[in-house]
């Protein structure tokens, strides 16, 4: 037996195989209360350059502040047809585009409402692990009192609150370099 270094795996790019079944730009659903926006973006090197085999996935709680998951135990309405969960694959120039309702509040490590977001896992080739971030929305009041807001320094806390464009919202993630998305330790 030898024991050789083998090496190592990647997150990508097998997109293709085995993920694209769960692909859904379009979290909303017929009768789902709250706001409709489309946020749109791209995926960026340091350099400003694309990646185009990059995947998303995101996941928020409904426009109540409560998530469609079994370990939310909050007292507040869960509504058929909206997961808030949505798997958007990157095109030939590495955007993004999808449609949601935007979500409410939920609570905090410690009991107080969290600024409205959508947790955002980026994959591309070439990363050993995902990379974690979330989006906020513009001009939302609770931005300034959000625990994770507060924990960055304001000088980078823009790369995660979206900004208005035409109807929608634009939110692009930087993976690396001087202006490079926030990322979470998961």
């Amino acid at each position: 037996m030898s024991l050789v270094k083998t090496t190592s795996q990647t997150v990508g790019p097998y997109f293709a195989i085995g993920l694209t079944w769960l692909n859904k730009s379009d979290l909303t659903a017929p009768g789902v209360s709250g706001k409709k926006v489309t946020i749109e973006g791209r995926l960026l090197d340091a350099d400003g350059k694309p990646i185009p085999d990059g995947l998303i996935e995101v996941w928020q709680a409904n426009s109540h502040g409560k998530y469609a998951h079994p370990e939310d135990k909050q007292d507040k309405p869960l509504e058929k047809g909206f997961q808030g969960f949505g798997r958007i694959p990157m095109d030939g120039n590495g955007c993004f585009r999808f449609t949601t309702i935007q979500p409410g509040p939920v609570p905090g490590p410690d009991g107080k409402p969290q600024a409205p977001h959508i947790l955002v896992s980026v994959f591309a080739r070439g990363m050993l692990d995902r990379l974690v971030t979330r989006i906020y929305f513009p001009d939302e009041p609770l931005n300034n009192s959000d625990f994770v807001l507060n924990l960055i320094e304001p000088a980078r806390r823009g790369t995660l609150i979206a900004r208005k464009k035409g109807e929608g919202l634009e939110w692009n993630i930087v993976v690396q370099g001087p202006e490079e998305t926030v990322f979470f330790n998961c």
